[in-house]
């Protein structure tokens, strides 16, 4: 995997690239600032970028916006946002531009390596890989919720390990259920969200189920 690293602590950006060279990815770049990595993306387009949100001069949303034009202007490339703390603006914005091909998780699963690798290669396979904690605190700001109501308890349970970006293979495995049960939840929910008529591929409608869930 070709990668792009983003970030002002020079700590955390050359421990990520070691990390990532002994798993046999190719370190592009590692950069400290949103206009050094939007030249790094421009002469060689990474499969993923992975990028810090606040970065300088103002420490603000500087990695957010570069990521929004990574996404525009290269929307072959992946980019993996990390974050010291949940940004829902920024998290849901994310999610309601292009979301296939985006993750976003807090700087502390970094050092869970097993789960920051899984992340890189759901976004770089063109899925979705939202922090567990992202995607509750999202929950927690209610939205719209009607359309909802009518999910058992089971199906919210998948719905949310869809919104973290789990396959239903995935899902089977954490849940303890078969791989049938998974399909059968997965199916219910699209129906349950009015989205079976939906003319867009499967994948799509997992991004419009987990839209509807976050209230977005």
């Amino acid at each position: 995997m070709r990668l792009i690293l983003a970030d002002d602590s020079t700590l955390l950006r050359e421990g990520l690239a070691r990390l990532l060279a002994d798993e046999g990815h190719r370190v592009l770049a590692a950069v400290g600032d949103a206009d050094a990595l939007l030249a790094a993306v421009a002469a060689e387009p990474p499969d993923v970028a992975v990028i810090d949100v606040r970065m300088p001069p103002d420490h603000r949303d500087e990695g957010l916006r570069a990521a929004l034009a990574i996404r525009e202007r290269w929307p072959g490339v992946g980019v993996l946002v990390l974050s010291q703390y949940v940004e829902r603006r920024y998290a849901t914005e994310l999610l309601t531009g292009s979301p296939e091909g985006v993750g976003y998780l807090l700087k502390d699963r970094v050092v869970e390596i097993e789960e920051f690798l899984d992340a890189l290669d759901r976004v770089a396979e063109g899925r979705t890989a939202f922090d567990p904690e992202v995607v509750r605190q999202l929950l927690a700001r209610g939205g719209q919720r009607r359309s909802l109501d009518s999910l058992t308890a089971r199906e919210r349970e998948v719905l949310t390990q869809m919104a973290e970006g789990h396959t239903n293979a995935s899902i089977a495995a954490r849940l303890f259920v078969s791989r049938s049960a998974v399909e059968k939840h997965v199916n219910a929910i699209f129906t349950k969200l009015d989205l079976t008529n939906t003319a867009t591929t499967t994948h799509s409608r997992r991004v419009l189920a987990v839209l509807r869930y976050l209230g977005a």
